[in-house]
């Protein structure tokens, strides 16, 4: 059985609806667009385009069978674009469920070089968990600006308090890395305050950069 890709494509402003074009392109039926901005200080991750700028996220879910298609149409649709453009690279996504059914397959590749590393904090928090994280030997990040979907007096979602304003880092690291960042940002006190936030990470597999060759 064929497996899911989640394909995140991290380009400028505006940006976004060229990505998902090129995705479509490919067979991919949609996306979703988030903004956010970069965090990032360093010369590496300003070649890579994750600079302190603003931000178009693409998420698209696509089979296992078009996957390397998608990011073929896109690295083809960015190469006249200037650089540093962006990146684009994918998550494993075992279970995929639509239509009420769940589908996946199981039997992925383990195989990857590189993860991302996902925070979601209570708003205020981002630049606390990025200054830990660089500490740890992180390049940089993109926050997204986001909300949960009840009151503070109602529902949760892994023990975190769903507050109508959130913050969502993203932080890709070398696999080799990862574990170091992870230690440091699960080590902060305010991390230890109940429904203050939650981390976790993913495989991220496919790291292309985007922009002119």
């Amino acid at each position: 059985m064929n497996g899911f890709y989640l394909l995140i494509s991290i380009v400028p402003r505006g940006q976004g609806e060229f990505i998902s074009k090129a995705t479509l392109e490919a067979g991919a039926t949609g996306g979703t667009i988030l903004m956010g901005f970069g965090t990032a200080r360093s010369t590496f991750m300003q070649i890579l385009g994750l600079g302190e700028k603003q931000k178009d996220i693409v998420l698209t879910l696509v089979e296992e069978t078009i996957k390397n298609t998608a990011i073929e149409k896109i690295t083809e649709a960015t190469q006249k674009k200037k650089a540093p453009y962006g990146v684009v690279f994918t998550l494993r996504s075992d279970k995929f469920i639509r239509s009420g059914k769940i589908m996946g397959g199981s039997d992925m590749e383990s195989n990857f070089e590189n993860e991302l590393i996902v925070v979601i904090v209570n708003k205020g928090f981002a630049d606390d968990v990025m200054a830990v994280a660089r500490n740890a030997g992180a390049r940089g990040g993109t926050v997204l600006n986001a909300r949960g979907t009840a009151n503070a007096d109602s529902a949760k979602f892994f023990g975190v308090q769903l507050v109508p304003e959130k913050e969502t880092i993203l932080i890709l690291a070398r696999k080799t890395e990862a574990d170091k960042i992870i230690e440091s940002i699960k080590s902060m006190d305010v991390l230890s305050q109940k429904g203050v936030g939650v981390a976790f990470t993913c495989p991220a597999c496919d790291f292309v950069s985007l922009g002119t060759k």
